[in-house]
């Protein structure tokens, strides 16, 4: 299983961004994806997850600002980010599970300025 995460950057405060995860290893359609992030000296917190029949399910401190969306045909799923804020800069990180096993794409930084 391979999750190549892009899109990261350096983006003022109330900008966006988008990231996307290209998957493969995996049949992409069946399987829940997510989006963690990881705060410098903090725990990975899940930020999102979508499912294979496209319910989501947001951490309550990106509600209303963050929408993550699948695209099965191109084996991607993305995380677009509005309104962001100083208290989201991380490294994110796309997630997904097989055969229980979790693995992780390579992380991408987001940085807001305020």
């Amino acid at each position: 299983v391979q999750l190549q995460a892009s899109g990261g950057g350096l983006v003022q405060a109330g900008g966006s961004l988008r990231l996307s995860c290209v998957a493969s290893g995996i049949v992409f359609r069946l399987n829940s994806m997510g989006w963690y992030r990881r705060t410098s000296g903090n725990e990975r917190e899940l930020v999102a997850t979508i499912t294979s029949d496209d319910s989501t399910n947001y951490v309550d401190s990106v509600k209303g600002r963050f929408t993550i969306s699948r695209d099965n045909a191109k084996n991607t799923v993305y995380l677009q980010m509005n309104s962001l804020k100083s208290e989201d800069t991380a490294v994110y990180y796309c997630n997904t599970k097989k055969y229980g096993v979790n693995y992780w794409g390579q992380g991408t930084l987001v940085t807001v300025s305020s």
